[in-house]
């Protein structure tokens, strides 16, 4: 197992063309062994190639990539036997059983007879599958076989996690039990490299993001870091009299270094009489000058929070550059 300081997975101006269509586009970046590391963007942006081009499934058109320190194109099948991949839409024998299925997959990637039946139990205990081990996958539902997937993709104990949408078709218990997962993996050292278009999933569980349109890398960071970067203004929720919306919305709009002011999007925090403000210029160091405004007005103010960017925030500012 890699050390949490050790670079498990780097490329370099990595890229992927498919006639005049490029996939990858000169993807850059440096991974940690234990990071939860997010690949975010839409429907064709490039993730897909990306996780088949580190696991050496498909040559690059130009730059390079190590996995392990190892090239996934002369050493796919060494960089294979640690790695997991979990597809959106993961393929199962509907004739196999559950148990079946993962003793297959066992077999496959080596795992010690010794370890076997232990390391399958496991799995289907971590997975609620214990009680339908012997049951044939063709009967299983959506979720269902998306845990039974998952379990397969743990099998062998891999030291990278490629995930793409893993809490796809899954219940909120069973999304919970997913998030808790990946958390225990990077805990043990395990990188996890997850695609999802579930911002607030990512938002939640990954320790830095890559933003991709195109093929091409947006930006990557933490989605503090990020936040500051595109400099889009410092957010503050104010909560006042619901009585007093509209006159709190003309005067936030007159006051200096204050961008926005609109009515908070939740109803419930409408109802309630609360605003967003977008402050420009210090940002923070505005809020007390807004405070006395609205004291001096005769503002009754209940609650005053300046907030961080959202990974949603994040993701739509950056898909508009």
């Amino acid at each position: 197992m890699e050390t949490a300081s050790t670079t498990v997975i780097t490329t370099e101006n990595l890229t992927r063309t498919f006639g005049v269509n490029v996939a990858v586009n000169a993807l850059t970046v440096t991974i940690q062994a234990g990071e939860v590391f997010g690949f975010l963007g839409h429907n064709g942006a490039g993730k897909t190639t990306t996780v088949r081009l580190l696991n050496g499934v498909i040559a690059p058109t130009a730059g390079a990539a190590r996995i392990f320190g190892l090239d996934p194109t002369t050493h796919g099948h060494r960089i294979r036997a640690r790695t997991g991949v979990l597809t959106e839409t993961p393929a199962l024998d509907n004739r196999m059983t559950a148990r079946d299925t993962l003793r297959y997959f066992a077999e496959v990637y080596g795992v010690p007879v010794g370890e076997r039946t232990r390391r399958i139990d496991e799995l289907l205990g971590v997975f609620e599958l214990g009680n339908r081990a012997g049951s044939k996958v063709g009967g299983f539902s959506k979720g269902m076989r998306q845990r039974l997937a998952l379990a397969r993709t743990l099998i062998h104990d891999p030291d990278i996690i490629f995930l793409d949408e893993p809490t796809s078709g899954l219940d909120p218990v069973a999304i919970r039990e997913v998030h808790h997962l990946i958390e225990q993996l990077s805990h043990r050292g395990r990188t996890v490299f997850l695609c999802t278009h579930n911002l607030a999933e990512a938002e939640r569980l990954c320790d830095r993001v890559a933003v991709l349109a195109q093929g091409r890398v947006l930006a990557i960071g933490a989605t503090q870091e990020l936040g500051r970067q595109l400099n889009r203004g410092h957010r503050v929720s104010v909560e006042i009299n619901a009585d007093d919306l509209a006159r709190a919305l003309h005067l936030f709009t007159q006051t200096p270094r204050v961008s926005l002011a609109e009515p908070a999007a939740d109803r419930a925090m409408t109802r309630n009489g609360s605003v967003l403000i977008v402050l420009h210029g210090v940002g923070r160091a505005d809020v007390p000058h807004l405070v006395r405004a609205a004291v001096e007005q005769g503002l009754d103010l209940y609650r005053i929070q300046p907030e961080a960017p959202t990974l949603e925030d994040v993701y739509f500012a950056l898909q508009e550059l």
